[in-house]
C-alpha cells in the first residue's frame, strides 16, 4: 500500500463546521483502494566524458555582440513598458470580468440546530437560471433548519432546499425574489478545460462576500472523495487558485465568464486550509443539477466493485503483461457486477513488504473504449445510466473474456 496520506478540507462552506475526511491516495466504491507504489524506473545508461560534454556545451553556446549601453537602457525601457501595459490590460480584463459575474455570485447562511442551540454556517453559491435557482454545494446545506441568500447588493432573503446529492456534493436552493441587475452564469463544456488554463473563484471565504481569486487549472480529470458517502466525485477540476472555508458552492470560471466548476475541497496535509482546491466539474453540475431542480435527486449508476489501477506489483503478482486496465480486487455481494459474474481478488501475495490482491480481474476495454485504468473505468460507468448495459473486456487467468453488466442505481446505504 501506499503510505502517503492527505486530508481532504471537504467542508469549506461550512464556517465553525470544517469537516476533514482522512484518505488513502484515492478510495471508492464503484472506484479505487490505493495499491499504487511510487517507484524510480530506470531506462538505461549511456557513459559520455567529460571532455565530450565540455565540447557539446561550449560548441552549443553562440557568439554574442555586445550591445552599446544606451540600446541596453532602451531595451529594458521598452520592455518594462510592455509589461506595464500587459499588465494594464489583464488588470481591465479580470475588473470587467468580476463585474459581470459577481452579480450571479451569492452569499449563503445556514442554521443548524446543534444541541438545543442554533449555529450558523456560510457558503457559496451561483444562479444556474432566470427562475431563482441557485448552485451550492450539498455539504454547505446539509442538516439546514433554515437557509438566507445574500445577492452582490447586499439584499438577504430566505431561501428553500429543493434538491440535495450528497454522492455529487451538488444542491439547489431556491428563491422567490432575484434583485434586479442578477444574471444567470452558463456552464462552459468540461472538454474546453485544460491544465494551464487561467481561473478565478468567486466567493464569500470566511464570509467576506466578493471576494476573488486568480489562478491557473492545475489538472483535470482527479477523482475526489466526499465526505458523506463511499463513493467518489469523477473528472474534479484541480487548481491553484486559493479557495478558502466559505468559497464552498461558489463557481470557478474561466476568463470568458462561463463556469467550469463549482469549488468544494482543499487538499492538505497539515489540515489547515492551505492546499490544493479542487472543483466539481460543469459536466457532472450539468447532468446533476437539472434532476434536483425538477424531482429533489439524482440517481447515479452502480457497477458494484472496489479496485484500483494496475501498478507494477500488481502486475507482477499476477503475472499480468501489461499495466493497462482497471483491477478489480473487490465484487460487492447482491451487485451487478456479482450477478454478471465479474471476479474479485482470490487471495494475496506479498511483494516488498506490500499485501497485494490476487485473482481479480483486469477490465481493459468497455463498450469498445479502452479501459486505462480504474479512472477510466469510474467515469464510463458514471455518465450512464441505471439500467444501462456496458459490455466489458477483461483479462482473467491470461485469457480475455466478454462480460455484460447491467447497472443498479446506487444503493442508499451501503457498508464499506
Amino acid at each position: 500500500m501506499d503510505s502517503r496520506r492527505f486530508a481532504i478540507v471537504a467542508g469549506l462552506g461550512c464556517a465553525g463546521v470544517v469537516l476533514i475526511a482522512a484518505v488513502v491516495v484515492v478510495a471508492l466504491l464503484v472506484g479505487l483502494i490505493p495499491f499504487q507504489v511510487g517507484g524510480l524506473r530506470q531506462e538505461g545508461e549511456a557513459t559520455i566524458s567529460i571532455a565530450e560534454v565540455t565540447r557539446e556545451v561550449q560548441e552549443a553556446v553562440p557568439t554574442l555582440t555586445p550591445v552599446p549601453e544606451q540600446a541596453e537602457e532602451e531595451t529594458a525601457g521598452e520592455n518594462s513598458e510592455e509589461s506595464t501595459e500587459s499588465q494594464m490590460v489583464e488588470g481591465e480584463m479580470l475588473t470587467a470580468l468580476y463585474e459581470a459575474a459577481n452579480p450571479g455570485v451569492v452569499n449563503i447562511r445556514v442554521y443548524r440546530q446543534q444541541g438545543g442551540m442554533t449555529g450558523q454556517g456560510a457558503g457559496s453559491g451561483f444562479v444556474i437560471d432566470d427562475e431563482g435557482n441557485i448552485v451550492t454545494n450539498d455539504h454547505v446545506v446539509a442538516g439546514a433548519q433554515a437557509v438566507t441568500v445574500i445577492f452582490f447588493n447586499g439584499l438577504e432573503v430566505r431561501a428553500e432546499v429543493v434538491g440535495t446529492d450528497a454522492d455529487s456534493d451538488l444542491a439547489v436552493v431556491s428563491v422567490d425574489e432575484v434583485p434586479e441587475g442578477v444574471v444567470p452564469l452558463s456552464l462552459a463544456e468540461i472538454e474546453t478545460v485544460a491544465p494551464g488554463d487561467r481561473v478565478i473563484a468567486i466567493g464569500n471565504p470566511f464570509s467576506l462576500g466578493g471576494s476573488m481569486t486568480l489562478g491557473i487549472v492545475s489538472a483535470v480529470g482527479r477523482m475526489i472523495p466526499t465526505a458523506e458517502t463511499p463513493f467518489s466525485i469523477p473528472q474534479a477540476i484541480q487548481t491553484d487558485a486559493a479557495i478558502n472555508p466559505g468559497n464552498s458552492g461558489g463557481p470557478l470560471l474561466k476568463l470568458d465568464g462561463r463556469v467550469v466548476g463549482v469549488n468544494a475541497q482543499i487538499a492538505t496535509q497539515s489540515g489547515t486550509n492551505s492546499g490544493v482546491g479542487f472543483a466539481i466539474p460543469s459536466n457532472v453540475v450539468r447532468r446533476v443539477v437539472p434532476a434536483l431542480i425538477e424531482r429533489g435527486s439524482y440517481a447515479w449508476p452502480w457497477l458494484g466493485v472496489q479496485g484500483g489501477a494496475v501498478n507494477l506489483l500488481l502486475q507482477e503478482a499476477n503475472e499480468l503483461d501489461t499495466q493497462q486496465g482497471a483491477y478489480i480486487a473487490v465484487v460487492v455481494e447482491n451487485g451487478p457486477a456479482e450477478e454478471a459474474g465479474l471476479q474479485g481478488a482470490t487471495g494475496e501475495d506479498q511483494i516488498l513488504g506490500q499485501r497485494v490482491p490476487v485473482g481479480g480481474d483486469v477490465v481493459v476495454e468497455a463498450d469498445g473504449e479502452t479501459i486505462e485504468d480504474f479512472a477510466d473505468l469510474l467515469n464510463l460507468v458514471a455518465f450512464k445510466r441505471p439500467g444501462d448495459t456496458i459490455s466489458l473486456t477483461v483479462l482473467r487467468d491470461g485469457s480475455r473474456q466478454e462480460v455484460d453488466v447491467e447497472l443498479a442505481a446506487r444503493p442508499a446505504e451501503l457498508s464499506p
